[in-house]
């Protein structure tokens, strides 16, 4: 049943990829908000947060852990990608945030802790690919790849958390505390801005993550602000100008002294790229020579996040008895039920809904014109016409009849 539950949102996720860069998401967003998926979504990403950082250390020391595929256990860990990606295509939209109701406060403490981490990272940031790593055991290499999809998962819990302060006027009260008070999320968004764990220096060269993997920045475009840099300074403008923030963020010494280090970051060519940035200027600069009045304590009954904890009460104590019972019944399959899960995820991660995601256009494995035929036997080679498919056959054939 929880495979089945992750094919849905495999499927979810790419669809809300494809329709996104086609501009038409409004189907998917309406149906996720009239069939109240959106809390349901939230529940399953803090489930699989929790079993990432309770059950699977304790499954990877186990002494009988001897996986014949690991792969079940990566389609856990990709679980969490693949939720928080359909979150970030869709929370974009007023109406999604809003069915997200109560759930919005578990999805900003898990934001909260996303960013936590990648704070964290700054100290120790460097660019980590998968072609640096040793070649190590099974359990060791899951849990390689586990660090780096968790720094993938920490940038899109960035863009939700901007795309939640972008809405913040029609979420509940508690929703601007939590994130004010509870969390003091404007501090931290400045370590992000300080220390920007997107990007490094290696051997002389200034590399930044963008779109999936490090790339090498040139010279000329060093001072060019990325779209990660963007979602910090849209989140601090959200919650610094809004006079709802203003009146509940407490503005101490502290706080203050931590905003205003934002002022060095505040360039002409930073703003030249985003204007409203100029705003923040005026406000970082009023703020430098007054004392802002200490915020009023209201008597509030505040609502408080319960996902997260409720599976952890329910659960405590038992991790070890948890991640046993799985290695015997879900991550031991039979080789019948290896072959028979290995059908389904071939369904769901589908070459052609792959081939739509990619933006170059295949090319004919002969003239390398753009070609719109595939090879109908094996689905691996593509070609303009006929008379080249039947020019490549001699060679193709081998490869053709092994995939087939």
């Amino acid at each position: 049943r929880w495979l089945q539950q992750h094919e849905y949102v495999e499927k979810l996720n790419m669809h809300g990829i494809l329709s996104a860069s086609a501009g038409q998401e409004q189907l998917l967003t309406e149906l996720l908000v009239s069939h109240a998926k959106i809390p349901v979504l939230i529940g399953e990403l803090i489930s699989v947060e929790i079993w990432k950082h309770k059950v699977f250390p304790v499954l990877c020391r186990l002494e009988d852990f001897k996986p014949r595929s690991t792969f079940p256990i990566y389609v856990v860990l990709h679980h969490e990608a693949s939720i928080i990606n359909l979150l970030e295509t869709v929370f974009f939209y007023k109406e999604i945030c809003e069915s997200a109701e109560d759930s919005v406060l578990d999805l900003i403490d898990y934001c909260h802790r996303k960013l936590t981490l990648l704070a964290a990272r700054c100290t120790k940031a460097q660019a980590v690919t998968s072609a640096e790593l040793p070649d190590p055991v099974p359990p060791q290499e899951l849990q390689k790849q586990a660090e780096m999809m968790e720094f993938e998962i920490s940038l899109k819990a960035l863009s939700v958390l901007r795309f939640i302060t972008d809405q913040v006027e029609s979420l509940p009260l508690s929703v601007l505390t939590r994130m004010l008070n509870t969390h003091n999320l404007p501090c931290l968004l400045v370590e992000l801005v300080e220390h920007c764990p997107w990007s490094c220096w290696e051997a002389g060269k200034l590399k930044k993550f963008e779109n999936g993997a490090w790339h090498v920045v040139p010279p000329e475009d060093q001072v060019k602000m990325t779209k990660l840099d963007g979602q910090v300074w849209l989140a601090l403008l959200n919650l610094l100008l809004s006079p709802d923030c203003q009146r509940k963020y407490r503005f101490d010494g502290f706080n203050k002294s931590q905003l205003l280090k934002l002022r060095a970051f505040l360039t002409d060519v930073l703003i030249d790229q985003l204007p409203n940035l100029v705003e923040m200027q005026r406000f970082l600069s009023y703020l430098a020579v007054t004392e802002p009045a200490p915020p009023k304590k209201d008597l509030i009954l505040e609502q408080v996040p319960i996902i997260r904890d409720h599976i952890l009460k329910k659960n405590s104590g038992k991790w070890e008895a948890i991640a046993k019972h799985q290695v015997k019944h879900a991550f031991s399959p039979t080789e019948e039920e290896l072959k028979f899960q290995a059908r389904r995820w071939a369904q769901t991660y589908s070459l052609d809904m792959m081939e739509a995601l990619v933006p170059d256009k295949p090319r004919c494995r002969v003239c390398g014109v753009e070609a719109a035929k595939r090879c109908s036997r094996c689905r691996n080679e593509w070609y303009c016409t006929r008379a080249c498919q039947v020019q490549h056959w001699q060679k193709h054939k081998p490869a053709c009849n092994l995939l087939a």
